[in-house]
């Protein structure tokens, strides 16, 4: 068994095949958590869940969902409408079913921001709509999502003004040097356990430190299988220096399907089956056979996602 505890199977992207390509992922003995990132993403997860065994549902609205923006990537282009965080319409999904694990997709991205906004405006902005989904996630023992992109140090900044549970929150950041000294945490998200994940990380091991200080899970997916830009290899080199590096009981997989397709699949629609890939690939760098990062990697999802049956 394993856990894609990222994707998004409710997208556009699988409207042709959707039933075929989770068929594919059952078959494969493995759990998804799909991942809502606006009112209607988010009801269609909660749908899913309901249907497969297999499937989980978190719910939330992205930060790039808040504002009227432009957005391309890859198997997908559109424009973000702006929506508001409606806090009854979300808390009246979580009450509706028993499988839905967490709050989010949220956090910080100054990937995707509108061209006449001050960047420290949209932070702020976007910093509020968090609290929104933190608030939420309190009410309901939930872990959170975390989405943040090119934001990782105000991110950091920003929630070390927290009472975060898990970590050292309302303070500096701990400089733990030895890896070992962190330890898993208690399975409880609001009683010192696990506050949630950092999704899709790819930051550096002073950001990880951080993330971990502070309760964090991080999650990794296909991006770390990617070959360093020949024109500045930097940003891998210390995205695997965190593979490396980060003790293995606070690792998630994940593939953010129909997203960043692993290799060897890059370039092709990801389907959550693939994040086998990403067990493969951090196995391989970290001397452990693939089943037992296979249980280790299911260990931790059901540590934060308490209600993965």
């Amino acid at each position: 068994m394993f856990i894609d505890t990222h994707c998004h199977l409710q997208f556009k992207s699988y409207e042709d095949d959707r039933n075929a390509v989770i068929a594919r992922c059952i078959e494969k003995n493995m759990i998804m958590n799909t991942i809502g990132t606006q009112m209607d993403t988010s009801a269609r997860a909660v749908t899913l869940a309901e249907q497969y065994d297999a499937i989980y549902a978190t719910v939330g609205l992205h930060p790039i969902q808040s504002k009227k923006v432009g957005v391309t990537e890859e198997y997908t282009s559109f424009i973000a409408r702006g929506e508001d965080f409606d806090t009854e319409y979300y808390r009246s999904l979580i009450k509706s079913s028993d499988k839905v694990i967490a709050v989010g997709e949220t956090g910080l991205d100054a990937y995707h921001v509108p061209k006449d906004m001050p960047i420290d405006q949209v932070f702020e902005d976007q910093w509020n709509l968090f609290l929104k989904h933190y608030e939420l996630a309190q009410e309901f023992n939930l872990p959170l999502v975390l989405h943040v992109r090119d934001a990782h140090d105000e991110m950091i900044r920003r929630l070390q003004t927290l009472p975060l549970r898990g970590g050292v929150g309302g303070g500096s950041v701990s400089s733990i040097s030895e890896h070992e000294q962190y330890q898993p945490l208690p399975a409880s998200p609001h009683r010192g356990g696990p506050l949630g994940v950092v999704h899709c990380f790819t930051g550096n091991w002073k950001q990880a430190q951080a993330y971990l200080d502070l309760g964090f899970y991080l999650g990794f997916t296909g991006v770390i299988t990617y070959p360093p830009k020949k024109t500045d290899p930097t940003a891998q080199e210390q995205l695997l220096e965190v593979v490396d590096a980060i003790p293995l009981d606070r690792i998630l997989v994940e593939t953010d399907a129909p997203f960043l397709a692993p290799n060897p699949h890059r370039g092709q629609r990801s389907e959550p089956w693939m994040t086998e890939e990403v067990i493969r690939f951090i196995a391989e760098r970290r001397g452990v056979t693939f089943d037992d990062m296979c249980a280790k990697t299911v260990e931790n999802s059901k540590r934060i996602f308490t209600g993965i049956q």
